[in-house]
């Protein structure tokens, strides 16, 4: 069992920057790979990023691609989102997720979410 913990969002200038964490509980976050998803209002759930367990390979979605930076400390059992250059359209729930598969498709657990509010 896995219980995430999102932190860091808040209310941000359009072209500012926020730094999400995703604390995981249990002695086996080292062998999860770690997603980040998003939902705006009125929209679905997407795909934002995701890290293979040991740090060694990231996927984005192609709308964040030089703008958001995914990274884990196993040591801390936290993964973050680092989010620059944050525009409108970044507005949503943001989500963290552990899979036990590589390349991850199916997430077994979630977070509650943190906020981020971007003001153009």
């Amino acid at each position: 069992q896995v219980q995430l913990v999102e932190s860091g969002g808040g209310l941000v200038q359009a072209g500012g920057s926020l730094r999400l964490s995703c604390a995981a509980s249990g002695r086996t976050f080292i062998t999860y790979n770690m997603g980040w998803f998003r939902q705006a209002p009125g929209k679905e759930r997407e795909f934002v990023a995701d890290i293979k367990w040991n740090g060694g390979s990231t996927r984005y979605a192609n709308s964040v691609k030089g703008r958001l930076t995914i990274s884990r400390d196993n040591a801390k059992n936290t993964v973050y989102l680092q989010m620059s250059s944050l525009q409108a359209e970044d507005t949503a729930v943001y989500y963290c997720a552990a899979s036990s598969s590589w390349p991850s498709y199916d997430y077994q657990y979630w977070g509650q979410g943190t906020q981020v509010t971007v003001s153009s």
